[in-house]
């Protein structure tokens, strides 16, 4: 394999990929020097523990000049990538929606901690980027949500994802809004199934996309679509949002004025998988319909196959907000300084006193948002 000397200087391409292991291979140091790619989204196989992860970090952001975006899910509860003593367990969003019926002041404050210690961890660790909060309504009924929502109020659920991306600005890392235009009320999970809702685009628009209207959107560095198809939504032949141009063009750029990133989800998701073709397929679609990140994983065959067969050109608005991104300086507080910084110690503190109401308020909210009365439409 040809020899290259780091940092390569390259723009950010639209391809996020992940990778196999602990440690970088030889083929994906290669892999990664690709124009077409811009980031790397990292899972629980990536993560043995504190040290093995700033040295894979470190060694990606070696990489390339600017460096590849890294990405992670990171939310709390069952979503959480990164598991040791290194991490704080982070409490799931329908924790802090349980807190809010009780105090709402401290479910603000307390969302606000959550953040800043999701992302003062991680960007400890080389992390840049987040994809969270979870913005669905929690209707009770989605097996892919579940409690990873806030709360059934929309207006609940803006107020503390909105308290949560202040916190991980704190820090300086950016958030990513997800699913548009919402997941929360179809029970099929898009991992594994079509995920179809029958309402009306008016009830959408004023139940699940009601949080990205209440000042909430700009401040998210980006926007993750649903794998989930609307066909009473949308005119004309309805595919799901994440391939549609009427739902990130009109709807997400257009009516409601959005300018930063929009991420696909996975596109080896079975959401995406039964409807688009093949993998160039799929990222051509996704592609036409708005996305301007295109993420592929789980699946390096595929990814080697979608080099070799060719990606869509990026236009210069799309190759702007990639460069425009902005990520927190690598390593602004290696762990051992960061567990003596107060606001940090602070934020903790509170995040582990909520910890400990977990179990019964699930329980709880869980119960009233089930016997509530879904949408019409």
């Amino acid at each position: 394999m040809k020899s290259r000397a780091f940092p390569v200087s390259l723009p950010r391409g639209a391809l996020m990929v992940d990778v196999t292991g602990l440690a970088l291979t030889d083929e994906e140091r290669e892999r990664l020097c690709d124009p077409r790619i811009g980031g790397v989204i990292l899972f629980a196989r990536n993560f043995a523990d504190s040290a093995q992860l700033r040295a894979l970090t470190n060694e990606i952001r070696s990489l390339r000049k600017p460096a590849l975006i890294i990405a992670v899910d990171h939310e709390g509860g069952r979503v959480q990538r990164f598991r040791t003593d290194d991490f704080t367990r982070l409490p799931a969003m329908r924790t802090l929606g349980a807190l809010w019926a009780r105090d709402q002041a401290g479910a603000l404050e307390t969302a606000r901690a959550t953040g800043f210690v999701l992302a003062a961890e991680l960007a400890a660790h080389g992390i840049d980027l987040s994809f969270t909060p979870v913005l669905d309504l929690d209707y009770g009924c989605s097996r892919a949500i579940g409690n990873r929502a806030f709360h059934r109020d929309p207006a609940v659920v803006a107020s503390l994802a909105l308290s949560l991306v202040l916190g991980m600005a704190d820090v300086g890392m950016g958030a990513v809004g997800k699913h548009f235009p919402g997941h929360g009320c179809v029970e099929a999970d898009s991992h594994h199934d079509i995920p179809i809702d029958e309402r009306t685009f008016d009830s959408i628009w004023d139940e699940d996309i009601a949080p990205y209207r209440q000042g909430l959107l700009q401040r998210l560095a980006g926007v993750m679509p649903a794998h989930v198809v609307y066909p009473r939504a949308e005119p004309g032949k309805a595919g799901p949002a994440g391939f549609s141009p009427f739902w990130l063009k009109e709807v997400l750029r257009g009516r409601l004025g959005f300018e930063g990133i929009i991420f696909s989800d996975d596109l080896n998701m079975a959401g995406a998988t039964l409807v688009a073709g093949d993998v160039v397929e799929r990222v051509a679609a996704a592609a036409h319909a708005g996305c301007d990140m295109w993420l592929v994983c789980n699946r390096p065959d595929l990814v080697a196959e979608l080099l070799s067969r060719g990606t869509p050109e990026i236009d210069s608005a799309t190759r702007a907000r990639l460069n425009a991104l902005t990520v927190p300086a690598p390593h602004p507080w290696p762990t051992d300084v960061l567990a003596q910084y107060p606001p940090y110690v602070r934020a903790r503190e509170k995040v582990l006193a909520v910890l400990a109401t977990e179990s019964a308020d699930h329980s709880a909210m869980a119960a009233a948002t089930i016997g509530a009365t879904r949408p019409n439409g």
